[in-house]
């Protein structure tokens, strides 16, 4: 069964997908982008080609260079890059897991197919098996983002069994409000060791009361350093002190909401 170097944990940025003022992919500065998490965020798990790095919306080719580009920048300086290989094809969730598996990555991710929708848990179940299949030396992560997807198979449905039908299954990135589902799956697994890393960042440190192991999200690019802070309070107990780091970040999240991205700081 594949695992990973370590349970992945603590903060995990999705990474944008830097592009020329043409709409090219500006590889050039990936490498700068790296050092940024690294040295200014204090962040050293990526999750790349996600919904912020806007994977479903590059081409095969386009997604395979970023994440070569991302592997070959953060080698000896991240600890673990997640690959986003979900498709609407099967056979491209493949190739694109096939691809991860060579260049390196640490592990790959999917989202369920979003057009035509499994409509139970088995036909889920069996997507994803057949993608984990194709790169069996990766930890395999589902992506749960049923707001995006429409697919309203609840996580903790999906996890019963799971580990049986896909062996390289090491946990799941839940980017969902229901805290519900997100408790059920935590208090159903926990002999299993499983990731359950939250995607909701505005409500993280809720989701780190019910169990949460990390978390995976666009704003630890630029609050990477004050939400490791509020681990690190939550850690020692001092839930006052995390709790006002929620707030600040939650304040910056409104910020940004409202003024788009164009403030957010070049790497």
């Amino acid at each position: 069964m594949a695992s990973p170097k370590r349970r992945l944990q603590g903060l995990v940025a999705a990474t944008i997908t830097p592009m020329t003022e043409h709409g090219e992919i500006n590889f050039s500065v990936i490498g700068q982008y790296v050092d940024y998490l690294v040295e200014e965020q204090g962040v050293k798990n990526i999750f790349v080609n996600g919904t912020t790095g806007e994977g479903l919306s590059l081409s095969i080719s386009e997604r395979c260079r970023v994440a070569e580009e991302w592997v070959t920048r953060g080698r000896n300086k991240l600890d673990q890059i997640v690959i986003h290989v979900g498709a609407l094809s099967l056979k491209e969730s493949q190739e694109l897991a096939q691809h991860a598996a060579k260049i390196g990555a640490d592990g790959i991710a999917v989202i369920a197919p979003f057009f035509l929708k499994p409509w139970n848990k088995d036909i889920l179940v069996n997507f994803l098996k057949e993608v984990a299949a194709a790169a069996p030396a990766l930890p395999f992560y589902y992506y749960h983002i049923p707001a995006l997807t429409g697919v309203k198979i609840r996580a903790e449905e999906l996890l019963d069994g799971i580990q049986e039908k896909i062996p390289t299954f090491q946990g799941l990135k839940f980017s969902d409000t229901d805290l519900l589902d997100f408790g059920q799956c935590v208090d159903q697994n926990r002999q299993r060791q499983f990731a359950f890393l939250f995607g909701v960042d505005e409500q993280l440190l809720s989701a780190l009361v019910m169990g949460a192991t990390g978390a995976v999200g666009s704003t630890y690019n630029y609050l990477g350093k004050k939400t490791n802070q509020m681990l690190e309070a939550f850690e020692r107990k001092d839930f006052s002190s995390a709790l006002n780091y929620q707030y600040l970040c939650d304040c910056e999240i409104i910020v940004m909401d409202f003024w788009g991205n164009d403030h957010i700081p070049s790497p």
